[in-house]
């Protein structure tokens, strides 16, 4: 009678291994076969990685997960990797209409990278602005208090994750981040061309890089791993490097309204633009498609913007779209500990530094610069007609992604 008992707890703890290793492993984007070249993330250093050591913070079954990853990476460090050779840089860029290039600002030419900036020290003081203020009980805002544990799995869709190299980026939309999708399809290889993955970012066609098929984010782990997935992001928020963009928060809005309101866009018109101009211009009997309305004169004005961001049915109804939604609902700064913090005002030299970090700086060159013509310096004249009271209100409604992120509270908008 022992002997059966015994056997079928044998058969258990088994069936329990096997099916834990298969979680781990029967992954079609790699995540037994990542491969982790940074040196810089603070959590850890690859040897500890390696060695499978410093797991003493993480609960049983996230340490036991994490002993399975890692002698994964034992097992897989002397594969050779098709990826770890010299891609050639085509000349291929998108082919944009005159209107789509003056709104979208791409300016495809060549600029060296500049050294100008000492980024080891201002990686420090961005990283040291952010703990600061997320650990300050003085300055509060949405979401602040809330645990990693807290976040919803829908708010975790923007959480990139690439397992071949052990990379996490949070995207944030009107900073880069078409470019920087099309960094983290070439290093996962997540999407193929005749069946051969892209090598080139700029190759990758623009509807490809937003299909959200193309990517593995944090949200999809649920259906991957089950209950085993909070465990996982966590143990890939410990070991891999997180990194994402970020933008002064007006110019940001400013950019979101010009190419989403000044261009033809069928869904943005239809989901966005018809109540707005409903609301808050006072427009009945509106045409079904955009063309038709730009046509006939009928476009959202800045300050039908403006107004629909700041109107409290706006939020009751869904919340902001990601395009204006702020960089803390985005990304979760106070929950999740980042490694790498750039800037779009400083695109060019955080790119080449971060792809230095990473050590696939041999693998790929960040994109041609992205710089778009929506200047800080134009937010006197987009604002000029915004009243003061609707400004100050506005900068509340933004006033973490400023704080957060070192922003200058923009004084000369605030004040009559």
């Amino acid at each position: 009678m022992t002997k059966a008992r015994l056997l079928r707890l044998s058969v258990v703890l088994v069936s329990i291994f096997m099916i834990l290793l298969i979680i781990v492993y029967w992954d079609n984007v790699g995540t037994a076969h990542f491969y982790l070249h940074t040196s810089f993330s603070r959590p850890h250093s690859p040897g500890a990685i390696a060695a499978g050591e410093d797991w003493e913070t993480l609960p049983d079954v996230d340490e036991f997960l994490a002993k399975l990853l890692s002698s994964s990476l034992k097992q897989n460090s002397s594969i050779p990797r098709k990826t770890e050779q010299l891609l050639v840089q085509g000349s291929n860029k998108p082919v944009l209409s005159n209107l789509e290039e003056n709104v979208r600002g791409y300016d495809w030419s060549t600029h060296k990278d500049r050294n100008s900036l000492d980024q080891e020290k201002l990686q420090v003081e961005r990283q040291r602005t952010l703990r600061e203020f997320c650990a300050n009980s003085s300055f509060t805002f949405p979401t602040k208090e809330r645990s990693f544990d807290d976040i919803p799995n829908y708010e975790l869709n923007h959480l990139i994750v690439d397992d071949r190299h052990g990379v996490i980026y949070c995207y944030v939309p009107k900073v880069a981040c078409t470019n920087w999708k099309r960094v983290m399809i070439v290093l996962s290889e997540s999407l193929l061309d005749q069946g051969v993955p892209y090598r080139n970012p700029l190759d990758i066609p623009r509807e490809h890089v937003h299909n959200t098929s193309t990517h593995l984010t944090f949200n999809k782990f649920w259906r991957r791993y089950g209950k085993f997935s909070r465990h996982l992001m966590k143990i890939k928020l410990k070991k891999y490097t997180k990194f994402l963009f970020v933008r002064d928060p007006f110019v940001r809005l400013i950019s979101a309204f010009r190419s989403k309101f000044e261009l033809e866009n069928e869904d943005f018109y239809r989901r966005f633009a018809i109540p707005m101009l409903k609301l808050y211009s006072n427009h009945t009997n509106l045409p079904t498609s955009v063309s038709e309305a730009f046509g006939a004169g009928l476009k959202v004005s800045f300050s039908d913007f403006i107004q629909y961001l700041l109107d409290p049915r706006t939020e009751k109804m869904a919340p902001f779209n990601e395009h204006w939604r702020q960089v803390y609902r985005l990304c979760h700064p106070c929950q999740i500990d980042y490694d790498f913090i750039g800037k779009l005002e400083t695109l060019d030299e955080d790119a080449a530094y971060l792809l230095q970090l990473l050590k696939v700086d041999r693998l790929l060159r960040f994109p041609p610069s992205y710089r778009n013509r929506t200047a800080s310096s134009w937010e006197d004249n987009w604002f000029a007609k915004i009243p003061l009271a609707w400004r100050q209100q506005l900068y509340k409604l933004y006033e973490a992604d400023f704080v957060l992120f070192g922003y200058p509270k923009p004084e000369n908008l605030l004040k009559d």
